[in-house]
C-alpha cells in the first residue's frame, strides 16, 4: 500500500478542481496549473478532499498512484501559496542585478551572465547577494534555481559560488594540509 498515495489532498477555499479525461486542472488565487494523469488512476473530490485511488496492487498502478497524489498535491499549494527558491552569492566581487524581469550576474566570469524566466516565474533580487525564485509551478521554480546556480557552483576548497540558502558546502583541506 502507498502511504503517500493513500493520503487525501485538502482542498483551501478559493481552489477549484477539474478534471476532464486524464487532463486535471487546478484554479486558484494564483493561477492555474494542468496536468495530464495516467489512464488508470482515478481521483474524485470527496468532503473538500481530493481522494487518488488505484485499479488494483499492480506494480505500475502502485507507482503511479503516489506520483499522481505527489503532483496533483504540489499543484494545490502552487495555486493556492507559490513556491519560492532563496539563493545566496558567496564571494568577493560576486554580485546580481536587478535588469527587468530578469537579472545580470556578475561572478567571476569575463563576462556578465543574463537569466530571463520564463512566464510564470519572477526572479528578484535582495541586496546583492540574494536571488529569490518565485513561482506557481514547483518544477519550473527548482528547474531555474538550478541553471542560476549551475551559472558558478561552490567551490569546494574556497566555498565561494552560488548556493541554495541554507546549504552548506563541506570545504576540502588544500595542498598544504597534506605537507607535514
Amino acid at each position: 500500500m502507498s502511504r503517500i498515495g493513500n493520503k487525501p489532498i485538502p482542498l483551501p477555499p478559493g481552489v477549484d478542481f477539474n478534471i476532464n479525461g486524464n487532463v486535471a486542472t487546478i484554479k486558484g488565487d494564483k493561477g492555474t496549473l494542468s496536468q495530464e494523469l495516467s489512464r488508470d488512476i482515478t481521483v474524485d473530490v470527496e468532503d473538500g478532499n481530493l481522494v487518488v485511488r488505484r485499479p488494483s496492487d499492480a506494480r505500475e498502478h502502485r507507482a503511479f498512484h503516489g506520483l499522481t497524489r505527489a503532483l496533483l498535491a504540489n499543484m494545490v499549494t502552487g495555486v493556492s501559496e507559490g513556491y519560492t527558491r532563496t539563493l545566496e552569492i558567496i564571494g568577493a566581487g560576486y554580485r546580481a542585478q536587478q535588469s527587468g524581469s530578469g537579472i545580470v550576474l556578475q561572478v567571476g566570469y569575463s563576462h556578465l551572465v543574463d537569466v530571463n524566466p520564463p512566464d510564470g516565474v519572477t526572479i528578484e533580487v535582495e541586496g546583492t547577494n540574494r536571488i529569490h525564485v518565485t513561482g506557481i509551478d514547483k518544477q519550473i521554480v527548482g528547474q531555474i534555481a538550478a541553471n542560476i546556480r549551475r551559472v558558478r557552483k561552490p567551490n569546494v576548497y574556497t566555498g565561494k559560488g552560488i548556493r541554495y540558502e541554507g546549504e552548506t558546502v563541506r570545504l576540502k583541506p588544500g595542498k598544504s594540509a597534506g605537507r607535514n
